[in-house]
């Protein structure tokens, strides 16, 4: 295998499916990257055995080939060359000899015998979306996905499309953030399915602000196939909770505050909130909302917003960062905020299909 690429081009691919390789394996193989020369590129490939990034970039290929290297060294390596364009060649028992101006490295690989194969997709259902709309949704909702092994099922984002409208969904039990949007794919179309969150993150780094991306699920596989990137992932089996239930259908009360001025309060606020356990109470008067926090060892914090509000007082605790989350993802200048009282959901709504439903704290 002999072939000359540009050092960024080289740069942008390893960086894009190294992010999936786990820090900690116990077989070797998944450290590496697949390096396969074709005829006018080179394709990059990397797996967890869960989720696969396939990559492919421009080259001048002279011989084609395929070993496997790596991932780590390889990346430190392509941002430390001299020069914009290095020749990578493998020689014998899948030896890499990298040359770049004066610089050159020799690394030693695994054959790509032993390297894990992509599973195949078979009898997929499949529909193209726009990449921005996809990755906008899946930003507004996959911070309140679940991180608890114990309840597998939520450890990820639930996509439903029917009749042209496409939901995604994620919640951990105290939050949940839905998004939804009318699609403009065949009516007859229709998925559910449950995305590991891993694969949503790299998802949000690979899908771009412009142009297609191609979905296909099966009944446990899914692959989001893009014009230089290929993401293959394995779904989460399992009934995804009723979040419909969770969502209140009614509130009592409603604010309405400037989204921005909000979010730099939670941030100065939270500044002093306990670590281990961060809270900050939001007292809501009229036409003004107060949002404190405090720390015995730390001290303590208070912020005055101007809200349009004419109902009554009411004082509820949150988890400030939980409360944050879909204001960075949210672009609207005001926000809605409803609620009931101190223990009931409290809901946030913008200008867009969008819904976030928080349970205030009982302590604090």
């Amino acid at each position: 295998m002999k072939f000359t690429i540009q050092k960024d081009e080289l740069i942008k691919g390893l960086q894009l499916v190294q992010s999936v390789i786990a820090s900690h394996t116990t077989l070797p193989i998944l450290y590496n990257v697949l390096v396969t020369a074709e005829k006018d590129k080179i394709v990059l490939v990397a797996t967890d055995l869960s989720v696969s990034i396939r990559c492919c970039l421009a080259a001048t290929v002279a011989k084609t080939g395929s070993s496997s290297f790596n991932a780590k060294t390889l990346f430190s390596i392509a941002r430390e060359l001299p020069q914009d364009i290095c020749e990578f060649q493998v020689e014998d028992k899948n030896r890499a000899l990298i040359q770049c101006g004066q610089s050159s490295y020799k690394l030693l690989g695994i054959s790509a015998d032993d390297f894990p194969g992509v599973p195949p997709m078979k009898s997929a259902d499949s529909f193209t979306i726009d990449q921005s709309l996809l990755k906008d949704m899946f930003l507004k909702t996959i911070y309140a996905a679940s991180d608890d092994e114990s309840r597998l099922i939520l450890n990820g984002a639930y996509l439903s499309i029917k009749g042209q409208k496409m939901v995604i969904v994620a919640t951990d039990g105290r939050r949940l953030a839905l998004a939804e949007k009318e699609v403009e794919i065949p009516t007859e179309k229709k998925v559910s399915c449950v995305i590991p969150a891993k694969t949503i993150h790299e998802l949000t780094k690979a899908l771009a602000n412009e142009g297609q991306v191609k979905i296909s699920t099966t009944d446990n596989m899914a692959s989001f196939e893009m014009e230089q990137c290929t993401i293959i992932s394995k779904l989460i089996e399992g009934v995804y909770a009723n979040y419909q239930q969770v969502i209140p259908s009614q509130c009592e009360e409603r604010i309405t505050v400037e989204r921005e001025s909000l979010l730099g309060a939670l941030r100065r606020t939270a500044i002093v909130s306990n670590e281990r356990n961060p809270s900050v109470k939001v007292s809501i008067t009229k036409n003004q909302m107060q949002i404190m926090a405090s720390d015995n060892d730390i001290g303590e914090a208070n912020e005055q917003i101007p809200i349009k509000y004419s109902g009554k007082a009411i004082t509820m605790t949150f988890n400030p960062d939980y409360l944050m989350d879909p204001l960075k993802y949210l672009s609207s200048d005001d926000v809605a905020i409803e609620f009931s009282d101190e223990l009931s959901p409290a809901v946030v709504k913008s200008n867009i299909p969008f819904i976030y439903v928080l349970m205030p704290l009982r302590n604090g």
